[in-house]
């Protein structure tokens, strides 16, 4: 188990901006979900949702605009909406502290997966290259997370090498991100994606690291 706690990891610093919301009980123990705003570099925000245990929080204040750390696990479930089932994406708490003095980085993931559906290469209108690959993440007890990540320009090209079931490890940030959705002829409703946006990416052969596979941090939004 101790493996399927290294292949799955995320940093956040950020602002409690939502009240604790009762989310399920599992074996007498009671989780709670909240978001949480990051900063990114570029000053723009990340609202990102947050799941966390009773007992971690227990003698913690969880008000809203409290400066917080959390480390644990990007996590991800099906849950039933509007007739269909639909990819819900949560950050798993395993730690939680104040946060007193703020670090370069406050978003960070790493993942190692498995690339579970054909990975999509595009372009945007302004020419801007993006790849977007979906991970299976092994949990314990024989789970998977499933989580949709997204690189960019040269990281981007070499998902086009890659196919389903190769193993990849991925360091990056977990995004927020709005887009609207046309549900008839005259309305439109926001809603928000979640995704790992990929700074460095690497494949895995043979329960190695092939060097030559290495792709190296760029830029990302």
């Amino acid at each position: 188990m101790d493996n399927l706690m290294l292949n799955n990891k995320i940093y956040l610093e950020g602002k409690i901006v939502s009240e604790l919301e009762f989310s399920h009980e599992m074996y007498g123990e009671g989780f709670y979900t909240f978001f949480l705003e990051v900063m990114r570099l570029s000053d723009s925000v990340d609202v990102l949702n947050v799941t966390v245990s009773e007992r971690l929080i227990a003698n913690m204040d969880m008000s809203i605009g409290k400066e917080i750390i959390i480390d644990g696990q990007l996590r991800s479930y099906n849950k039933f909406v509007d007739g269909a089932n639909k990819l819900i994406l949560t950050v798993f708490a395993r730690n939680i502290e104040a946060c007193i003095e703020k670090s370069k980085n406050p978003n960070e993931i790493f993942l190692d997966g498995y690339i579970c559906k054909e990975p999509v290469y595009r372009t945007t209108p302004f020419g801007r290259e993006i790849a977007d690959v979906l991970l299976a993440v092994n949990r314990a007890y024989n789970k998977s997370d499933y989580i949709p990540t997204i690189a960019w320009g040269r990281n981007s090209r070499f998902c086009k090498t890659l196919q389903v079931g190769d193993n990849i490890r991925v360091w990056g940030r977990l995004q927020s991100r709005e887009y609207q959705k046309k549900i008839s002829e005259t309305e439109v409703i926001k809603k928000v994606a979640y995704e790992v946006s990929v700074s460095k990416m690497e494949k895995v052969q043979n329960n190695k690291l092939d060097e030559n596979n290495d792709i190296n941090k760029e830029d990302v939004m």
